[in-house]
């Protein structure tokens, strides 16, 4: 993939723009994904365990160097036990900030700062690398696709492609196109956890709990009519 040095939750966030028309989309589920991104990371890492289906620090000391997936263990660690699923929706817009933050200070989006009513500020992001983004969506739909068999991709990447496709995530992947590699998604989803059994445990926990989250987002929208 390029730009390997993007976590897995900042990469999720940048599949998500629309390169044509210079949006990202997500609606109301993005931060439930962007979080989802960054659980599986520090489980993949051995940095959240599993510890009778409550995601549990593994060292107290442990730390990526990365201030969004950090940020997220700090939080993990200073709040009571709770469940994977719970961790996918709670406070899960703090983490998606963090990673607008972290993009914006590297370089890929642009900050641009606003006053909504004039008054109120605010800050809108526009994206600055359009063609990282794009090579980006190209790398990962080979991943979905093939012809790589799923015992050599990363799991990472795997990782990458199950919860964009499971978030039903547009801008990468269509609903033809999920009925059509159902089976080498699933097997993608096998894949981001075959570092060993508990993870795969893990990664499943947290894509369902991901794949409630958005769906019930998206019934909420529906019948506001957003």
């Amino acid at each position: 993939m390029p730009d390997g040095s993007l976590s897995l939750p900042a990469r999720l966030y940048l599949l998500a723009w629309d390169t044509t028309k210079l949006k990202v989309t997500g609606g109301t589920h993005l931060h439930h994904l962007v979080r989802a991104g960054a659980l599986t990371e520090l489980a993949q890492r051995g940095l959240l365990k599993d510890v009778d289906g409550i995601a549990t620090p593994a060292d107290a000391d442990g730390r990526t160097g990365d201030l969004v997936l950090d940020g997220l263990l700090e939080l993990v660690e200073e709040s009571r036990p709770r469940k994977w699923k719970t961790w996918v929706t709670l406070r899960a817009r703090v983490t998606l900030d963090a990673v607008r933050a972290q993009l914006a200070a590297d370089g890929y989006l642009r900050a641009e700062k606003k006053r909504v009513f004039g008054v109120f500020p605010s800050v809108d992001y526009v994206l600055a690398r359009v063609p990282v983004v794009e090579a980006l969506r190209e790398e990962a739909r080979q991943v979905l696709a093939g012809p790589l068999p799923v015992s050599a991709v990363g799991d990472r990447d795997a990782a990458l492609v199950a919860l964009a496709a499971a978030a039903e995530l547009r801008t990468f992947v269509s609903g033809k196109e999920r009925k059509q590699y159902k089976d080498r998604i699933a097997e993608l989803t096998e894949r981001s956890g075959a570092a060993a059994p508990a993870l795969k445990k893990v990664i499943q926990e947290v894509r369902t709990a991901m794949i409630v989250a958005v769906t019930a987002a998206s019934s909420a929208g529906a019948s506001t009519g957003g």
